[in-house]
């Protein structure tokens, strides 16, 4: 690094599309009871079709789809009850033609039937005689065997984390444990000689407490890692480098917060420099440009603006999407969002990815503004919009997609 600048800066769609650690986490097999969430080393395939077997989707009568063809309200057609089937076992009567067998949701369907008519287009109108007053077409009514996944189908694809119908459909093909990434370890090193931990009690003059670390160590939780707070260290040449070696062993990614700028007493960029290789030093977009990108003996390193606004925007947008890859997702969950009006315009600057927080009421977003380092405007907002990098700025009145804080 020479000089104090600025270097290879990139946009923010240029650092997700290029910046590609190759490291992962390891692979550990987990109880399905725990996996929510978690992100499948492999593709899982079901050890036999689902449901297994043919089954009603309605309450009714199994039949012949051909007995009820041409059967009306005007012109019903009639069959015999030939008994009923129980859920939970195998149907003990088959269907003759002319006949039927009441059958609940869910039940296996008789040998013989192809077909379920709905109890609601039937009325027994005397005993062990059904009145049929709509036709069926052959499969009418029922699922086939394989319908939901056939034997070595896929259940559930590498790469995404699992979510909860998944895991109901890995419990329903008797999955109950499965090889999935680890949860990555986030080691987050805080720096600066005004940074006291949030447990000081009476901060002297100049010292702030160390709020950024915190708030990161809940979002790498909410992304499905685990934080490991590594501790302040001062703006001492060679100080940071040392806790650097420290943690990189232990961890799949390692965030630094504050020191990546390029005053005298920001030190990030020389000690990952000595240690890893720098991918690029400054995004274009804001809050956040002073952010740095590095790979470190393969680990991932992010280094973040010291003001917290900015280093949890950044984060937020370059870190929770390295930290799902790291943990072998191909691509992070979507967030929730909603679209809403504009209350006012939004200026910007061509060029720069601009994220500006919100408030949404009734259907219209807010802007919020302030300094960087004021971790209150994120506290009141209801979740940010975006001024896409080409843009000079949005207009009043536009409606914008709204990413929603959960």
């Amino acid at each position: 690094m020479s000089g104090r600048e600025f270097f290879t800066t990139r946009t923010v769609a240029e650092a997700l599309a290029g910046f590609r650690p190759a490291h992962r986490t390891a692979v550990e097999r987990v109880p399905l009871a725990a996996a929510l969430r978690r992100v499948p080393a492999t593709e899982v395939r079901a050890p036999s079709a689902l449901p297994g077997f043919v089954r009603s989707t309605v309450d009714g009568f199994a039949v012949r789809a051909a007995d009820t063809y041409g059967a009306s309200e005007g012109l019903p057609g009639y069959l015999d009850l030939l008994g009923a089937v129980r859920m939970g076992a195998p149907p003990g009567t088959a269907v003759v033609p002319g006949g039927c067998v009441a059958i609940p949701t869910g039940g296996a369907l008789p040998e013989g039937a192809d077909a379920v008519v709905m109890v609601e287009y039937t009325a027994e109108t005397m005993p062990g005689t059904i009145e049929v007053t709509r036709p069926v077409a052959p499969g009418g009514g029922v699922v086939r065997a394989d319908e939901d996944v056939a034997a070595g189908g896929a259940l559930v694809p590498a790469g995404r984390p699992l979510r909860a119908p998944d895991l109901g459909l890995l419990a329903a093909a008797g999955v109950t444990s499965l090889a999935v990434h680890a949860r990555p370890r986030v080691a987050i090193i805080s720096t600066g000689d005004e940074v006291v931990p949030p447990g000081t009690a009476e901060p002297a003059p100049g010292q702030v407490r160390d709020a950024t670390a915190s708030a990161l160590a809940a979002m790498v939780t909410d992304a499905g890692g685990l934080p490991v707070v590594a501790g302040i260290v001062p703006d001492e040449p060679g100080v940071l480098e040392k806790r650097l070696e420290e943690v990189l062993p232990d961890a799949d990614l390692v965030v630094v917060s504050a020191g990546s700028s390029v005053g005298a007493r920001d030190e990030t960029a020389g000690a990952v420099a000595a240690v890893g290789e720098i991918w690029c030093h400054g995004l274009a977009i804001k809050p956040g440009k002073p952010t740095l990108l590095a790979e470190c003996g393969g680990i991932p390193v992010i280094g973040l603006p010291g003001n917290p606004l900015s280093a949890l925007v950044v984060f937020g947008q370059v870190g929770t999407p390295l930290l799902w890859r790291t943990a072998g997702c191909a691509s992070p969950p979507p967030r929730p969002g909603t679209r809403a009006r504009l209350s006012r315009d939004v200026a910007s600057a061509a060029g720069r990815l601009d994220v500006v927080q919100v408030t949404v009421r009734d259907g219209v977003a807010e802007p919020l503004f302030g300094p960087s380092a004021l971790l209150s405007v994120l506290t009141r907002a209801d979740g940010y919009l975006i001024v896409p990098e080409p843009a000079t700025g949005l207009d009043r009145g536009i409606d914008v997609d709204v990413t929603l804080y959960r």
